[in-house]
């Protein structure tokens, strides 16, 4: 949840106002204008917490990826966890594959995961990436 002002400290700072001149916009101080960012960015990192660990409670089944896997194997065990499921996708290979270059970028070096990485498979055939085991989320 953001008040209306970290919405709009937020806003401009995204169109590239620096702290001063969003403080002059606004008639407050600099000081004031780096407290409402900060805690704009730590609500908007726990929402983001808070989304995925709902999505953890809601998924259907769960993929582990270790490091050292290779990119194209990752599709095949995530369709198949979800066969196992029950669960229709609504992803196919390519989209899984973009997927972790996309969201799990840190975790992948050219066609091999560097570290482990998550995937979700939610009721609704959705998937979600998660960067990291998951476990130590």
């Amino acid at each position: 949840m953001l008040t209306e002002s970290q919405l709009e400290v937020l806003r401009l700072r995204l169109q590239g106002l620096s702290q001063e001149e969003v403080a002059r916009r606004l008639g407050t101080t600099r000081q004031n204008i780096s407290i409402i960012e900060r805690r704009a960015r730590r609500n908007l990192r726990l929402a983001e917490e808070t989304l995925r660990a709902y999505k953890e409670l809601i998924a259907a089944s769960s993929v582990e990826v270790p490091p050292e896997t290779h990119l194209v194997d990752v599709p095949r065990l995530v369709i198949d966890a979800a066969d196992e499921a029950g669960v229709k996708l609504r992803a196919n290979f390519t989209r899984i594959y973009d997927e972790i270059r996309f969201k799990a970028r840190d975790c992948v070096r050219g066609v091999k995961t560097l570290k482990p990485l998550r995937i979700l498979i939610l009721r609704d055939g959705d998937i979600e990436v998660i960067p990291g085991s998951g476990k130590d989320k």
